[in-house]
C-alpha cells in the first residue's frame, strides 16, 4: 500500500475502459489523493462526523443487467454520476482509480474500501469525455446530487 500520488495517469475514456474491461475489482474515488487518503484509510461521514471503515469509492465493474451495451458508457456514466464532487469538496479533489476489498458500506450505499492498490490518476479530460458521452443519449441525466425539491 503505496500512499505515493506519482501514479500514472489515464487520458482517455477508451483507455481507462480498456482498463475495467480487463481487471475487475476497481473503484473510483475523488480526493486529494493516495498520500492524503492513506494515512488513515478512513472516509468520515458528511452528515455526522463519523469515521467508516474505509475510504469511501465507487465501483467501475460493470453490472451484469447491463449485458452487452457499451462498456465505455458505463464507465463513462460512473464518472459523470460524482463529477459534482470537486465542486463541493474543494481545491485538489481529483478522481483516482484503486483496487481494493470492501469492508462495510457507507450511508449512501457506496462501498467502503480498505487494502488499497492505488493504480492510476484519472485526467480531468476524461471526465469531459465522459460528460460528452452521457449528453449524447436519449434520456437525460443528472449527477447524483440533483438540485430541487
Amino acid at each position: 500500500m503505496s500512499a505515493s500520488d506519482d501514479l500514472p495517469v489515464v487520458e482517455s475514456l477508451a483507455e481507462l475502459t480498456a482498463r475495467v474491461e480487463r481487471d475487475r475489482g476497481l473503484y473510483v474515488r475523488w480526493s486529494r489523493g493516495p498520500a492524503t487518503d492513506l494515512r488513515s484509510v478512513s472516509s468520515k461521514d458528511d452528515l455526522t462526523g463519523v469515521a467508516m471503515p474505509g475510504l469511501s469509492a465507487n465501483p467501475l465493474d460493470v453490472e451484469e443487467w447491463w449485458r452487452d451495451r457499451p462498456v465505455e458508457l458505463w464507465v463513462a456514466r460512473r464518472l459523470h454520476d460524482y463529477a459534482h464532487l470537486p465542486h463541493e469538496k474543494g481545491h485538489g479533489v481529483r478522481p483516482w482509480v484503486l483496487k481494493g476489498r470492501e469492508a462495510g458500506r457507507g450511508p449512501d450505499n457506496e462501498p467502503l474500501v480498505t487494502d488499497v492498490r492505488p493504480l492510476c490518476w484519472i485526467d480531468l479530460g476524461v471526465i469531459d469525455e465522459a460528460q460528452t458521452q452521457v449528453a449524447r443519449q436519449e434520456q437525460p441525466w443528472g449527477p447524483l446530487r440533483r438540485t430541487g425539491r
